[in-house]
């Protein structure tokens, strides 16, 4: 008598089968070699940083050496791209900033898919970006810019570039503020601070990490923050929403990638281990540092996150025909 087997329980069986070999990879992870990180930006930038912070406890905790490669270049895209079409074995992550939910829309012709050939791991933290002025001049709240604005007085503000947060987050306002004001872009944080506190250009849009040593110095004058709630390092500046721009939030970000195929349970295990390298004291010291919030969280939450702010970004985009530097 033959004895047949249905095509339910073949499924279940080869379902618990994957199961269980997922488990054991993730076990046995990561004992064949050293893991990468790949800052997807220059060395001495922040993605550089937040990619060394975390490459130490990491190490420590998973027995496993990370190497930080620096692949920088076309805003972040090229790092970025390398990771999507590496092994996704568990041994490549990719560590991102803001631009990665602006590129999408600002660099036609990616070679890769960002929502389909990326799956999120982690977020490390967000930031405000800054809206300040030179010492002496004559705004001293973000209404009075506004004001000028509306009233056509040729306010002009820098950012680090075309299509950069900032830009973006500018533009945002100009659209639902109906404000007329124009964009100055810098190459860098470096060459924006260096004419916005001799005062060349009236306003300046950066991070609080490269705005805030000139705020402490007295050579700039904070106006409002980008993000929803009150940066911890400027406790006493208010937001853009509560400068009259209710729901404005438009924070700088970082986050850990890998390539979309990687096992889950692997990015399971690297997004627990991120998570409790976060609560570390030191290193939670030493990302606030760098003008960082922490979050961490889940992959899914980092995938609304990101998806959110790849959505947000390309209407902003195409709203106001925003090209790249």
């Amino acid at each position: 008598m033959k004895h047949w087997i249905s095509r339910t329980a073949l499924a279940v069986s080869a379902a618990a089968l994957c199961a269980t070999s997922m488990s054991a990879m993730a076990q046995a992870w990561p004992t064949k070699q050293p893991i990468k990180f790949v800052a997807v930006f220059p060395p001495g930038g922040s993605v550089d940083q937040v990619a060394r912070i975390l490459a130490v406890p990491l190490s420590q905790q998973l027995g496993q050496n990370i190497v930080v490669e620096n692949k920088g270049g076309a805003s972040g895209s090229i790092g970025t791209a390398a990771v999507a079409a590496a092994p996704a074995d568990g041994y490549t992550f990719a560590v991102v900033f803001d631009t990665h939910g602006v590129n999408p829309t600002l660099i036609p012709g990616m070679p890769f898919d960002t929502r389909k050939d990326l799956a999120p791991v982690s977020l490390i933290g967000t930031s405000a970006m800054v809206l300040a002025t030179f010492s002496a001049s004559e705004y001293k709240t973000f209404g009075d810019v506004v004001a000028a604005a509306k009233a056509k007085k040729n306010v002009n503000y820098g950012s680090i570039g075309s299509g950069s947060l900032g830009h973006l987050a500018m533009a945002l306002l100009s659209k639902s503020g109906n404000i007329d004001w124009q964009h100055v872009p810098y190459k860098g944080g470096g060459p924006l601070m260096t004419d916005a506190v001799a005062g060349h250009v009236p306003l300046s849009i950066g991070s609080v990490f490269v705005t805030k040593p000139h705020i402490d110095s007295g050579r700039l004058r904070p106006l409002a923050v980008t993000t929803s709630k009150r940066a911890p390092e400027l406790p006493n500046v208010p937001t853009v929403a509560e400068s009259g721009f209710a729901g404005f939030d438009a924070p700088a970000w970082w986050a850990i990638l890998a390539p979309a195929k990687t096992p889950p349970e692997v990015i399971k295990r690297m997004n627990e281990e991120i998570n409790k390298a976060l609560q570390n004291p030191d290193i939670a010291k030493k990302l606030s540092a760098q003008g960082i919030d922490i979050l961490g969280g889940t992959p899914d939450s980092a995938r609304v996150f990101i998806d959110r702010q790849i959505d947000t970004w390309a209407k902003v985009v195409k709203d106001n025909g925003i090209k790249a530097d």
